[in-house]
């Protein structure tokens, strides 16, 4: 945050000091030629307002414009308010002087302001970790922003490549073996050309289960279809580790939030899979006070770590995008612990399930 807020001393204020110095000769060019006709006219030197008018517009640019340069957001709050204090606490004491003096009136304004400095500096006092947690929120936007593209890249990248690699590769051999067909067709070799549309029909099916592969991928039909208990549950059957699933879910989760959330949890279950070397693993779906919390567990080896190359830098980074967080209990020897939790509510009100595989 403080980054951002030096910003704008940058090229911003240097062009707003070139500003200030036009407008210090313009004004003082008008106030000068206000000083000679009201000496000519003679009688009540009203160019002295004049010169107070330049004088008020260019105090109070410069103490804002050197406000700006203190660090951290509450510093330039409080620096700006302080230095436009001193500015009117000034102007206050001038109009009194200007117009004759006499009893002190502007000590009345003087408390105001003084009074709004000190309930400004206290409010500061009192909550000395503000600057701290807008800090922290900034750099969370700022590493999510860069998480989405991230993970959105990474989706597609996958795509292109399964479309590549399968049914992209299958359609253009079809294309192949029906251009040859046609060949044959003209030849009059029709025991060649029955092969080759066999071929191709099989092909075409392979073609089929690739794209309905990708699909998946992109949005399980079975998480459209029974929500994100059923998709766990389902996806908890096709396992190799038996895997036990409890759910206490009275409803149904936004669709972004429900796919995150499964392919986190499919990810946790996949790394149970291949690294834990787990007899049983276990999934906790829970929505308490507007949190959707999962836990995946299982009995493995343990040492489990962010930033591993396990994928969970993956599964933070995917979550992060809905303000949800990712922590990791795994000591050695296991058992290991995966608790993720983002903020959501509920619709369609469905009842609570648990199953388990063999």
């Amino acid at each position: 945050m403080s980054e951002g807020a030096a910003a704008p001393s940058g090229r911003e204020l240097t062009g707003w000091g070139g500003s200030l110095r036009l407008q210090a000769i313009i004004g003082t060019a008008l106030a000068a030629v206000s000083t000679v006709v009201a000496l000519a006219a003679g009688g009540y030197f009203w160019a002295r307002w004049a010169w107070f008018v330049v004088g008020l517009a260019l105090a109070g640019q410069v103490a804002v414009r050197e406000a700006l340069r203190k660090p951290g957001v509450r510093g330039v709050a409080f620096a700006v308010h302080a230095r436009l204090t001193v500015v009117l606490a000034a102007m206050e004491v001038t109009v009194w002087a200007l117009t004759g003096g006499g009893l002190f009136w502007p000590m009345w304004a003087l408390m105001v302001l003084g009074l709004a400095l000190g309930a400004h500096a206290w409010v500061l006092h009192k909550h000395p970790n503000r600057e701290r947690e807008l800090t922290e929120r900034v750099n969370q936007l700022t590493r999510t922003r860069r998480g989405v593209v991230d993970v959105q890249a990474a989706e597609l990248k996958r795509i292109e490549r399964d479309l590549h690699d399968g049914a992209q590769a299958r359609m253009a051999s079809l294309a192949m073996n029906l251009g040859l067909a046609e060949e044959l067709v003209r030849r009059g070799d029709s025991e060649s050309v029955a092969a080759l549309l066999a071929e191709s029909r099989s092909s075409t099916l392979s073609a089929m289960d690739e794209l309905r592969t990708v699909m998946r991928g992109i949005q399980p039909p079975v998480l459209s279809d029974r929500g994100l208990v059923g998709a766990v549950e389902a996806l908890a059957l096709d396992l190799s580790v038996p895997t036990n699933v409890i759910a206490t879910i009275p409803g149904r989760a936004a669709t972004p939030v429900e796919s995150a959330v499964y392919l986190a949890i499919s990810e946790c279950l996949a790394n149970v899979v291949k690294h834990s070397q787990a007899t049983k693993a276990w999934v906790v779906l829970r929505h308490r006070d507007g949190l959707l919390s999962a836990v995946v567990g299982d009995d493995g080896v343990g040492n489990a770590r962010l930033g591993g190359g396990s994928g969970l830098t993956g599964i933070v980074r995917r979550l992060e995008v809905f303000d949800g967080s990712v922590e990791v209990r795994s000591p050695a020897g296991g058992p290991t612990e995966i608790l993720m939790e983002v903020p959501c509510e509920l619709s369609s009100p469905r009842t609570s399930s648990s199953s388990e595989t063999d």
